[in-house]
């Protein structure tokens, strides 16, 4: 693991670092598809730049919410410099499904407001947010965080001053898992977007996708960080099932729309 560097003289965290990596590949595709469809990529800009606004304020409130007791922190606030220390705490962090709900609701609001081609917008999104997330999953595994759980054939890390839960215990790289996965499922949903195939919907076939694979590897995560409910459902396990039923509800409303629009094949006659 490889959690941070220095950079005239300055610490430079390796997680963020690929998520800007991520960030800036995933725009430039979307904008790229915008221009090879005749569209201004300056509403593609402003669209990119106020949904990432919107992923940073959801994914922060998101990870307050999963650690509620550092709420306490501001009952002991005493001037401004303790409020921003504790707002630093309990606001310090992201969870991706939060920022991804963020994202969501910001984006819808954009294309609302400017009156953007939502199909299009919506079919693009489904492309940048699985790219960026593979690539910010591999700043995950660099710098430790969303570790795995104890495993024989694991990787081992040694002296990581971020994440010391790490340091010298084999664990999974479930984050290189679920890099892996969110980029098939990245290449899936282009490829079905160069064949024109599922137009307006599979922004819902990526929720779908997304939902399985983060329930699913969720079982190999070792860090207690992330939050629980009902026992041993973590919160992105909670948040999955409910992704999943709107991910099966736009699916089905893509079917249904489309054996409507067939016409109906009349018997032939003996």
């Amino acid at each position: 693991m490889f959690p941070q560097f220095t950079l005239f003289g300055k610490t430079i965290g390796m997680y963020p670092v690929m998520a800007l990596i991520g960030g800036l590949l995933g725009g430039f595709v979307f904008c790229y598809e915008l221009r090879r469809r005749g569209k201004d990529d300056n509403d593609g800009i402003v669209f990119l730049l106020f949904t990432a606004l919107g992923c940073f304020v959801g994914g922060a409130i998101l990870y307050s919410l999963t650690l509620y007791e550092n709420y306490a922190l501001f009952l002991q606030v005493t001037d401004f410099s303790s409020f921003i220390k504790a707002f630093g705490t309990v606001f310090g962090g992201s969870v991706f499904y939060g920022g991804l709900i963020g994202g969501m609701l910001t984006g819808l609001l954009v294309i609302k407001v400017k009156k953007l081609d939502r199909a299009l917008y919506t079919d693009l999104g489904a492309i940048l947010a699985p790219l960026f997330h593979s690539i910010a999953r591999i700043g995950c595994f660099l710098g430790g965080c969303c570790y795995g759980v104890e495993c024989e054939f694991g990787f081992t890390a040694h002296g990581n001053p971020l994440v010391p839960a790490v340091n010298d215990v084999s664990r999974f790289p479930v984050q290189l898992l679920e890099s892996a996965g969110t980029l098939l499922i990245c290449i899936l949903i282009y490829v079905l977007y160069r064949k024109g195939k599922m137009k307006g919907h599979l922004f819902f076939l990526y929720l779908g996708l997304y939902a399985v694979l983060r329930f699913s590897d969720e079982f190999l995560r070792g860090d207690e960080i992330r939050g629980f409910v009902f026992g041993n459902i973590s919160t992105s396990q909670f948040i999955s099932m409910f992704m999943a039923a709107i991910s099966l509800v736009g699916l089905t409303l893509y079917v249904v729309g489309k054996r409507k629009k067939q016409p109906n094949n009349e018997p032939l006659n003996s």
